[in-house]
């Protein structure tokens, strides 16, 4: 079971010793609008989330093996991957790297991208019911397949006494083994974030809700308008 960090005390390290430890932290990526108030809640929460880890090695011991969902590749060729994909997260890892850290490879590229295609295939409008429980069904598959492929990469390069660090989003499927250790990165700002968008998302759903203005206020305008 993940521990949530912050809401337990600082780990002791001869309390794991010997086990393979694994550091879970969410991954947000960009709010879907350009709101000054959701980039600053979202900087905010890169800037607790390294504290936090920085306060997990120093409690437990550096980090030794980094995933990030996305990433098909490790080392220097999976670095380049996240320099056009995510730069926060490319600074991030690429830090941890300089210090020893190795960066695996975390995805099967082609689990990757059909699940992705299935993904877009299924926000289309179908007009068969069949035709969308069998690309439903296929999508969950592929799925859980990919995170089946991520489990067993963590688990081949993770060994006894080392800590990782894995990057994915919420939403994730990925089951652990039983003897790592897992610790869930949660700074205040993500529930911070989750408020915002939730508002964000009821403000957009109240707004198309609304019916449209037939007469665009331009009767009214053309009232008050002298001869």
């Amino acid at each position: 079971m993940a521990q949530e960090l912050g809401r337990l005390t600082r780990p002791q390290a001869s309390q794991y010793q010997g086990r393979r430890k694994l550091l879970l932290v969410p991954l947000l990526y960009g709010p879907p609008s350009d709101s000054k108030d959701a980039l600053a809640i979202l900087q905010t929460y890169w800037d607790q989330m390294q504290t936090q880890v920085a306060s997990l090695e120093s409690a437990l011991g550096g980090l030794t093996h980094i995933y990030h969902e996305s990433l098909t590749q490790g080392g220097d060729d999976g670095l380049k991957q996240l320099e056009v994909r995510d730069q926060r997260s490319h600074g991030f890892i690429q830090s941890k790297c300089v210090k020893g850290a190795t960066l695996e490879a975390t995805e099967s590229g082609d689990l990757l991208a059909e699940t992705l295609d299935l993904q877009r295939c299924l926000m289309m409008p179908l007009a068969s019911e069949k035709v969308t429980l069998q690309l439903q069904e296929w999508f969950a598959n592929s799925n859980r397949e990919r995170y089946e492929h991520i489990t067993r990469q963590i688990d081949e390069t993770l060994g006894p006494d080392q800590i990782g660090l894995l990057m994915i989003s919420e939403r994730h499927r990925v089951q652990f083994p039983q003897d790592i250790e897992v610790f869930y990165v949660s700074p205040p700002a993500l529930d911070e974030f989750h408020r915002w968008l939730q508002n964000w998302i009821t403000a957009q759903q109240n707004a198309a809700a609304q019916p449209p203005d037939p007469a665009g206020g331009q009767e009214e305008e053309d009232q008050d308008t002298p001869d």
